[in-house]
């Protein structure tokens, strides 16, 4: 994997590869944009990750799968939210967050390397369901288009801590904090075929 340089506030660009990944793998889904003659599209997208490929899928109506050239760049992004930064001066207001940009080349896969894509994509949004449900069929298989993209250039960035009050603004009686967010499940709804396996429940506790 080969980095892409931060610009923007550099101090805050993360070039460690398994820091990307982790952000990858805390993520439940990426936006994906490409360059069309219609000019760009950028479509959320659920996904799987295996060590630098990554995995997309839709229907083989996808406009946004059907675009793709295997020629051109994708490029995907995700961003982990952690929270507002509240300073005394709205011009300091910020967030803390990781984020995380990719570019590589989309590859169609066929046969057993799209079954093995279609579970590390349900294993990804649920870690032990693939074994669970009813796997695909023949006719789903058909109907549904499997791409790979090879992470080839990536960019990490970050910000977290305080706010940054100016000297001047420090004795303003404006409160001035951090609100940290949290991303997790909070309940299971529509239940049917008996209790809940652990895995799904394991769901709940990841906050």
């Amino acid at each position: 994997m080969k980095f892409n340089k931060v610009k923007r506030n550099p101090g805050r660009g993360v070039y460690q590869e398994e820091w990307i990944l982790d952000v990858l793998k805390q993520s439940p889904f990426v936006h994906v944009g490409i360059s069309t003659s219609n000019g760009p599209l950028i479509i959320p997208m659920a996904f799987g990750l295996e060590g630098e490929s990554l995995y997309l899928h839709g229907a083989v109506s996808n406009h946004l799968l059907k675009s793709m050239d295997p020629s051109a760049k994708v490029c995907i992004s995700s961003t982990l939210y952690d929270g507002l930064v509240l300073a005394k001066s709205v011009f300091h207001h910020s967030m803390n967050y990781r984020s995380v940009v990719l570019w590589g080349k989309p590859r169609k896969l066929e046969g057993k390397e799209k079954l093995h894509a279609l579970e590390a994509i349900t294993e990804h949004l649920c870690p032990g369901r693939w074994e669970q449900a009813r796997q695909p069929n023949p006719e789903e298989m058909k109907s549904t288009t499997v791409i790979e993209v090879q992470i080839e250039l990536a960019s990490g960035k970050k910000r977290e801590g305080a706010p940054v009050d100016d000297n001047a603004d420090l004795e303003l009686p404006v409160w001035s904090g951090n609100v940290v967010s949290k991303t997790g499940y909070s309940k299971i709804e529509f239940q049917n075929g008996g209790e809940p396996p652990e895995n799904i429940l394991s769901l709940l506790e990841v906050q």
